[in-house]
């Protein structure tokens, strides 16, 4: 279970964020099928590389996509724990949700 202390407010805005993109969205959904070096990504989106870097970036920011380096070659590959942190966050807002009762700020 996710707790205020296990995990940081800014990890949860970073991810959300990461996540409003539509270019970001397709690449996880690219990362979803299998690890992908850049020139790949760029090929199949057909999107520059300093565009595809710029978008990267801030996913590798939110920590949802890991990187590792072979020769001179970056390759990308989700990192499933973060969206298990996204995904158990949405689901105690689900299960516990604050309502507090709706007052008038003129009552």
């Amino acid at each position: 279970m996710i707790t205020p202390t296990t995990t940081t407010p800014s990890f949860i805005i970073a991810g959300f964020h990461a996540l409003s993109e539509p270019i970001r969205i397709k690449v996880i959904e690219l990362l979803r099928q299998r690890e992908l070096c850049v020139c790949d990504l760029c090929d199949i989106l057909d999107i520059s590389q300093s565009k595809l870097s710029f978008h990267l970036k801030n996913l590798k920011e939110a920590n949802l996509v890991n990187a590792r380096q072979e020769g001179r070659w970056i390759y990308y590959s989700l990192n499933l724990p973060q969206f298990q942190v996204l995904e158990q966050y949405l689901a105690d807002i689900h299960r516990n949700p604050v309502l507090s009762p709706r007052r008038s700020c003129c009552e």
